[in-house]
């Protein structure tokens, strides 16, 4: 009677796990397809380049400083040589705030690709939920973050699906 209940039992969780769907989709592939990312990404690159100068121009002022002051160091007072260090040290502090300010972990990099991109991801996100509402999908896995997935199968990718649905065409 045991063995015929721990049988019972592994059919019934059998077939509760096949009931549930899984499918994938590729999250690079898609937004690679769609047009509002390249252009939140050129957008984010040209913001990058221009603040980038902006730091190295700041770095160079320093650079140029402390270079005029190697040069005339031997001519200085100690207080003008204190003054000038201090000028530096001022300009490479500024360069440095600058630099955090832009491409630190709260700047304004990060604040301008959430801003740009969570549009994109909520649209995304929505077209997929809609198409797993229908299909009656348990669960996507992320092809494009490689999480563990050694193979699947073309056929529960719905990559294609989720581009059709966001009203874009598959070549």
């Amino acid at each position: 009677m045991r063995k015929f209940l721990l049988a019972a039992l592994m059919v019934l969780g059998a077939t509760a796990a096949s009931a549930q769907k899984f499918v994938m989709v590729d999250m690079e592939y898609i937004l690679k397809a769609l047009p509002a990312y390249e252009r939140a990404n050129e957008q984010l690159n040209q913001v990058s380049k221009k603040w980038q100068a902006e730091v190295e121009a700041l770095n160079a002022e320093a650079q140029n400083l402390y270079k005029e002051y190697r040069n005339q160091a031997v001519f200085l007072s100690d207080e003008q040589k204190a003054k000038k260090e201090e000028e530096i040290v001022a300009k490479e502090k500024q360069a440095s705030e600058l630099k955090r300010q832009y491409f630190g972990p709260d700047g304004e990099l990060f604040k301008k690709r959430e801003s740009l991109m969570t549009p994109i991801q909520d649209e995304i996100y929505n077209a997929v939920k809609d198409i797993c509402e229908q299909r009656g999908i348990s669960l996507v896995l992320d092809r494009a973050s490689d999480a563990g997935i050694i193979f699947a199968s073309p056929k529960v990718d719905i990559s294609n699906d989720v581009l059709q649905k966001l009203g874009f065409g598959v070549n």
